[in-house]
């Protein structure tokens, strides 16, 4: 079973959402320096009220992009740290990456980074001056 994990911090509100068999669980947080600084511990949190744990999450999809420095600078270190300690795959993705499409939703960015071919482990963020 591949549970995904997607963070978006890069918006005005932190975003995270689930993908666990069939089920979609997600939750928004206030983009404030406080939750940047607890990005880790939101995570964890909202994962156990759904009965997981880092250590069942296959694959992150983290967004890299256009947005807030702090955000993205802070969901990238937690996704590259959970890389490290836990093997997790991510994807850094950018809404940007999928020009052409029609509508993109939170829960079809698994399947557009395989469509657009984005790589694996690879972090190319993009901040807003």
């Amino acid at each position: 079973m591949i549970n995904k994990l997607i963070i978006d911090a890069a918006k005005n509100k932190i975003f995270f959402m689930i993908i666990k068999d069939d089920n979609k669980y997600k939750i928004t947080h206030e983009n404030n320096k406080n939750n940047y600084e607890r990005l880790a511990l939101l995570i964890n949190d909202f994962l156990r009220s759904h009965n997981l744990d880092f250590n069942k999450i296959s694959e992150i999809y983290v967004n890299g992009g256009p947005g807030s420095f702090a955000g993205i600078r802070n969901s990238l270190s937690v996704v590259k740290a959970l890389h490290l300690t836990k093997k997790t795959e991510y994807y850094c993705f950018s809404f940007t990456y999928f020009d052409g499409e029609n509508e993109v939703k939170y829960e079809n960015i698994p399947d557009l980074c395989k469509k657009f071919k984005v790589k694996k482990n690879l972090i190319n963020p993009i901040y807003l001056s």
